[in-house]
């Protein structure tokens, strides 16, 4: 009886390439920045959003002699970097060209859930009887509101369109509490793509949108793909970003179910290759994915320095990210996984920065990293402390590091 061949080990992409990838592609290696702020954010396949400041910190610390009038330039001119609603709930700043694949699957994913929930919150807060065609109503009203291509804030928008005017009451964990039901219908809009974040009217390190219709905002408004189009396309560069990964991992930034992550690796034609694994048995391989054109190894010697900011999506790429943290995840993220600042030496966080009042950047680093490494961060430190002359960048996702060095 023939023998079967042994099987062929998986590829095994360690903690030192992951970082090397990191290293090239993320544009955080000084030598590796990009030229320009596009090719950075596509780089990334999207950016956090959440805090407005991420944007332009995550752009200073991958882009050559980038400015905050660069980054304005690209959102509010020329409209090539687009806030949208998508996984996990979360804000991005999306290259234009993915939105079509962000509406058709993840952006459509929270839209639905947002459009159910808040339904059923305007019957229980007191505002009507029939939560659909409560929902129904106030977004037509919006729409029709802004038809002649308005941008307007929420509060004017609040003013001058009745049917959003009103306020939910709930049970606050101090007693009976409100809250305007307006931004929620904004939400719901925007994260079915019919309105835009358009400009912002306040500082840059602060979120006032002005909000108006997407076909007004946009030089063109294509065609949502398909949900499994759309979950392929965002896959295939979250791989090339982010890869190797798990399908945990990648559950996890989509916001979605396992078959819906198990799908799209299918559909991009995924190759198993393994990693490192954690925990009791640290020999141990665990599974992992990259995109069929990109399994050659990828090296980095040059050692490097970075700081990088709240939720900078370098950070928050990953549902397992110990190949970067270590152990120092507690004291970086706060309890409910937001990212604080972060401080980088050779691809690995060593601590996080934080500002003194008058806006001098200081690092606070967990551990001796040894002269060069302190060298080289003191140098980024300086860099960033001259970018935001003076400045003072504040966040409501302090890291416990960053609450305990005082920023």
């Amino acid at each position: 009886m023939p023998v079967a061949p042994a099987p062929v080990p998986l590829r095994l992409v360690d903690d030192v390439e992951r970082r090397a990838r990191i290293a090239r592609r993320h544009g955080v290696a000084p030598a590796e920045r990009y030229d320009d702020v596009m090719s950075a954010v596509r780089a990334m396949t999207v950016l956090h959003a959440t805090e407005p400041a991420t944007v332009h910190l995550s752009l200073r610390a991958r882009v050559h002699d980038v400015t905050v009038a660069d980054v304005e330039a690209a959102m509010y001119d020329e409209r090539v970097l687009v806030k949208q609603l998508a996984m996990r709930r979360t804000l991005f700043g999306f290259p234009r060209e993915l939105l079509p694949a962000a509406w058709g699957s993840a952006s459509a994913r929270v839209a639905v859930t947002e459009r159910a929930r808040l339904a059923k919150d305007v019957v229980a807060g007191g505002l009507t009887d029939d939560g659909d065609a409560w929902v129904e109503a106030a977004t037509t009203a919006v729409l029709a509101h802004l038809a002649d291509g308005a941008e307007l804030p929420a509060q004017r928008l609040r003013e001058e369109v009745p049917a959003i005017a009103g306020r939910l009451t709930y049970d606050g964990p101090g007693g009976a509490a409100s809250q305007p039901v307006g931004p929620r219908v904004l939400t719901v809009l925007g994260a079915h793509g019919a309105l835009m974040r358009g400009r912002n009217g306040g500082h840059w390190r602060t979120s006032r949108p002005q909000w108006t219709r997407t076909e007004r905002w946009l030089p063109e408004v294509p065609e949502p793909l398909a949900p499994d189009e759309g979950y392929a396309e965002i896959v295939r560069r979250w791989l090339w970003t982010f890869g190797p990964a798990t399908t945990a991992d990648l559950q996890w930034w989509l916001g979605s179910t396992k078959s819906a992550a198990t799908r799209a690796l299918g559909d991009v034609g995924a190759v198993p290759v393994e990693i490192e694994a954690r925990g009791p048995a640290p020999a141990d391989r665990a599974p992992a994915w990259l995109l069929p054109d990109d399994l050659e190894p990828v090296s980095y010697d040059a050692p490097w320095a970075a700081l990088l900011p709240v939720l900078d999506p370098t950070v928050m790429g990953w549902k397992d990210r110990t190949f970067l943290l270590g152990d120092h995840g507690p004291q970086l993220f706060d309890r409910n996984g937001n990212a604080g600042t972060t401080a980088w030496w050779n691809g690995e966080a060593v601590g996080c920065w934080t500002q003194d009042e008058a806006g001098t950047v200081e690092l606070r680093l967990l551990g001796d990293v040894g002269a060069e490494a302190r060298s080289a961060l003191d140098v980024e430190a300086e860099r960033l402390g001259a970018w935001l002359d003076g400045t003072r960048v504040l966040t409501v996702y302090p890291s416990p590091l960053m609450r305990a060095a005082g920023g």
